[in-house]
């Protein structure tokens, strides 16, 4: 059975004329004449603009391939017996209890509220549009918003002299949007890739702008290359060019810019540059940036081979960085090639238990274990609570890419509807006005007073969508009885298949509580001899009546 589909799908807009065969995804009958609305037919008449998901700037995409175990092949365990983290009365355990709350650090912690955090919001037009939404919301939220790369390069305004930035009015705009809000919890992350740091981007973000944590990014789990923009301008790919990027085509050759302003293609492609990941260079990148003045160093890694993902943690163990996030392949972007999306990486389940693994020997070993962070993915409470217990007890808190945004995207769409008086029925039946169709509107309005109207729409939806998270995570701690994240632990999982087992070192279900189920059954050490002895009997007369 194919777990991909290949030469369609709806995030390149293509599909298939007839049934396809399975491997290819090729028609099982490609008829001559077809105009060909598949993706190799789509890919004749438009080459590599057929790479990536459709349309840019407007849709963030996570890949559609089934892979052979996730989340979903593992439950949570429930129970009827006792609380930790709380007396166990029931006028004490409540889910309300709950307390979801963490922090992540070596030296000094940083306080979060809540266990999840925004994905990378970097230079496409989609993370800027929505920055302003989702840093507010991250800021009231009490967690960490963390800008991606190629900001500063890609902000048209930035100044640049000696090749490195000295003013970047879009970071800058960035940066004070969330300190606005700011109140003591989480914090604004500022990634850099290789041609941030060539611009001097982590210098001018800690001296000029004040941010305290700083993240060289090794990769992601959507592609195992460099970021990726389209430009719709030549002078916008001109001036990229000469600020160091690679741009596709070549926007000084004159036969491109003759085809360009012909109308042959309208889009160039900026690239940045592959990282080139080297232990000794590693340690004195972050000696380095601790010098520049950040208080608080994380790394981003993908879903490389496993050697990669040994490097990243023992390379974070050794220098006693902040956090650690890893993320799984299947995950979401704004700009990456589909096909990549769907065929490179380790998927997270895999990847996360692969994590497990290595930091459990590093702990052996009596060396520093970095706070982590697991991201690919996860979208709701159940996967947020999967994530922490299978990585448990390193996983300090999860990454919520495209979820997030999503939040505000459908905050911001609804706020505009609202304005213009174009609620849809299945709206309208909640009322017309923000406080009406927003659950979570009033009480922000109380809280903030003449200040609920700087909040955009789109950040009261990701508010609203992190209120309905807090709730559904602290039902689902209460029911394993667990009042406190740090009580989380690999056994509050159980596995669904055997495959899920093997690969994760979760216990099979019909295995789980295996010991206990004999010493109430029976009691004690007798007990584990008479159950043996139980299943002999019963073995010994399973065979016999197959014997008959």
């Amino acid at each position: 059975m194919s777990l991909t589909k290949p030469n369609r799908s709806p995030a390149t807009f293509t599909r298939n004329r007839v049934e396809p065969a399975p491997g290819s995804g090729i028609c099982v009958t490609c008829l001559d004449g077809c105009p060909g609305p598949c993706e190799i037919g789509r890919s004749a008449l438009r080459g590599r603009e057929i790479l990536y998901p459709q349309p840019y700037s407007k849709v963030t995409a996570g890949a559609e391939k089934d892979y052979p175990v996730d989340f979903s092949h593992f439950n949570i365990q429930g129970t009827c017996v006792g609380a930790v983290g709380v007396p166990a009365d029931s006028d004490h355990a409540t889910f309300p209890a709950v307390d979801i709350s963490t922090e992540v650090g070596a030296r000094d912690q940083i306080k979060m509220k809540v266990p999840y955090f925004t994905g990378a919001l970097g230079s496409t037009d989609i993370a800027r549009i929505h920055w302003e939404s989702m840093a507010i919301a991250a800021a009231i939220s009490g967690t960490l918003v963390v800008v991606g790369e190629n900001v500063c390069g890609m902000d048209p305004q930035s100044e640049i002299k000696n090749g490195r930035v000295v003013r970047s009015p879009e970071l800058e705009r960035r940066v004070k949007i969330f300190q606005q809000w700011y109140d003591g919890y989480g914090g604004v992350v500022v990634q850099y890739n290789v041609e941030d740091g060539r611009l001097g981007v982590p210098e001018y973000a800690v001296e000029s702008l004040g941010v305290q944590i700083i993240e060289p990014k090794w990769g992601q789990g959507a592609k195992d290359i460099g970021g990726e923009v389209k430009l719709p301008s030549l002078e916008r790919a001109q001036q990229l060019k000469s600020r160091g990027y690679i741009v596709l085509p070549d926007p000084d050759d004159p036969v491109v810019q003759e085809a360009f302003k012909q109308g042959d293609f309208k889009e160039f492609e900026r690239h940045s540059r592959l990282g080139m990941v080297d232990e000794e260079g590693f340690h004195k990148e972050v000696e380095r940036l601790r010098k520049v003045g950040a208080k608080h160093i994380s790394l981003k890694t993908g879903a490389y081979r496993p050697a990669d993902l040994a490097r990243a943690v023992r390379y974070a163990s050794d220098a006693k960085i902040d956090l650690l996030t890893v993320d799984g392949a299947g995950g979401g972007t704004g700009m990456s090639p589909w096909r990549m999306m769907n065929e490179w990486g380790i998927p997270t389940v895999y990847l996360e238990s692969l994590l497990h693994q290595f930091l459990t020997r590093l702990s052996r070993m009596g060396a520093f274990v970095p706070s982590c962070a697991m991201a690919g993915g996860l979208s709701l409470e159940d996967h947020i609570f999967k994530a922490i217990a299978l990585g448990a007890p390193y996983i300090k808190a999860i990454c919520l890419g495209r979820a997030s945004m999503t939040a505000a995207m459908v905050g911001n769409t609804v706020g505009e509807m609202i304005k213009k008086g174009k609620v849809p029925a299945d709206l309208a039946k909640y009322g017309t006005d923000v406080e009406h169709i927003f659950v979570l509107a009033a009480k922000l309005r109380e809280k903030y007073g003449k200040d609920f109207e700087r909040i955009p729409t789109g950040a009261i939806g990701m508010l609203t969508y992190f209120d309905r998270l807090n709730a559904g995570l602290q039902q689902l701690m209460a029911g394993a009885r667990k009042f406190a994240l740090k009580y989380i632990s690999r056994s509050d999982l159980c596995a669904l298949t055997r495959e899920a087992a093997e690969i994760s070192g979760i216990t099979y279900v019909m295995d789980s509580d295996h010991e206990e189920v004999s010493r109430i059954l029976f009691g004690g050490e007798k007990a584990r001899g008479k159950v043996m002895s139980l299943n002999m009997e019963a073995f010994i007369r399973s065979k016999a009546h197959l014997n008959r």
